[in-house]
Parts: C-alpha cells; sequence; structure tokens
C-alpha cells in the first residue's frame, strides 16, 4: 500500500531552508550546509539518497520550492529530484495558480490548484506500489501534517544551527510520532518516525 511520506533536511533548530531564500539562494542565505548529506560520500547517506529517491513513486512540492528548482540555478542533467540519483516520477505542485513558463519540460509537473489534500490524492494514485513524498517545501510539509495527511515523517537533520530561516513545523500543532529507525554519518542524522 502506498505510504505519505514527508522527507526533508532541516537544522538542529528545526529550519529547513536559511534566511531569505530566492532563486539565487533556493536554501537561503548560509543554508547550502543543510544538503551537505545529499552530495556526501558516507556510504550511510549514498544508501538513504538511493532507497528514497527508488521509493519515491510520485512527489509533492509547494510552488515556491518548484519556482527554486525550475529556476536558472535549480535542477539540470546532473543534479535533480534525489539529487545526483535523479530519478524521475511524476510531480504535483500546490499552487494558486500554475506558471505561465517553465524550464524543465522534460520532467512530468501536474500544478494541483484546490489545496495540499488532492495534491496529495493525486501523487498516492500516480505513485502505484511505492510511495508519495512531500518533499517541501517546510509550509506544505506542515500543512500535510496538520490535515493528518502524512503516514510517515523522514528528517535528514544537518549539524547546523541555522537561527533563523523556514521553518519546518509552524502551524502543524501537536503531533505525537513513534521513532523507528535513525541511521547516523559524518554529515547528518537520518531519522525515521510514523505519526501516531
Amino acid at each position: 500500500m502506498t505510504k505519505v511520506i514527508a522527507d526533508i533536511t532541516m537544522s538542529l533548530d528545526g529550519f529547513v531552508t536559511g534566511p531569505d531564500p530566492d532563486l539565487e539562494h533556493g536554501l537561503g542565505v548560509g543554508g547550502e550546509p543543510l544538503h551537505a548529506w545529499a552530495f556526501s560520500d558516507d556510504p550511510v547517506d549514498a544508501d538513504q539518497l538511493r532507497a528514497g529517491t527508488e521509493l519515491s513513486g510520485a512527489v509533492v512540492m509547494g510552488r515556491r520550492l518548484f519556482d527554486i528548482i525550475d529556476g536558472p540555478g535549480g535542477w539540470n542533467d546532473d543534479v535533480g529530484y534525489g539529487a545526483r540519483e535523479t530519478g524521475r516520477p511524476p510531480f504535483f505542485v500546490v499552487t494558486h495558480s500554475a506558471p505561465e513558463h517553465r524550464r524543465l519540460q522534460e520532467l512530468d509537473f501536474t500544478f494541483v490548484t484546490d489545496g495540499i489534500a488532492p495534491a496529495i490524492e493525486q501523487a498516492r494514485s500516480a505513485a502505484r506500489d511505492k510511495n508519495a513524498v512531500i518533499m517541501g517545501g517546510g509550509d506544505v510539509i506542515a500543512q500535510a501534517l496538520a490535515a493528518g495527511l502524512v503516514d510517515q515523517l523522514h528528517l535528514h537533520v544537518s549539524p547546523i544551527v541555522l537561527g533563523t530561516g523556514t521553518p519546518l513545523f509552524h502551524g502543524a500543532g501537536r503531533i505525537e510520532l513513534r521513532q523507528v529507525d535513525v541511521q547516523v554519518s559524518s554529515t547528518a542524522t537520518h531519522v525515521t518516525y510514523e505519526i501516531a
């Protein structure tokens, strides 16, 4: 059965970007160390990235994240979904309106204008026997958690305190979790939680 998995990297103090994320600074100013694990040679990190990419049957993301990955400094033939793994699942973008133009024509993007729940439902249907993964940003994951739409939370905790940026759990409310797996590498702690 398809699971809905929220999968995201955060700092020790709970931020998924540094301050002021924009097209030039997708992870915010000074936020690049957050994703060091995705480009690491550590076998634990490589296994996490490979397994997560392989099990992604469909992916949900917010419009701001889409604009960053579709921007000039975004994904390309070498780095895409799954970093160097460059997976190609269908993508469902939660947005108020679809963009008029987009750079990434070779990937399958559907723009969902009626909220997070319909986007997750479409991703779940498209995922078939794999997972529907919510990759971010932080606001989209918080909305999905608050609505009770997530089965598992995969956190990649980067050993950095950013002090400010985009918080992951803002507006999510109280959520009880059960820790089911922890893998530690030289660049991150990878924790899997099931939603209680």
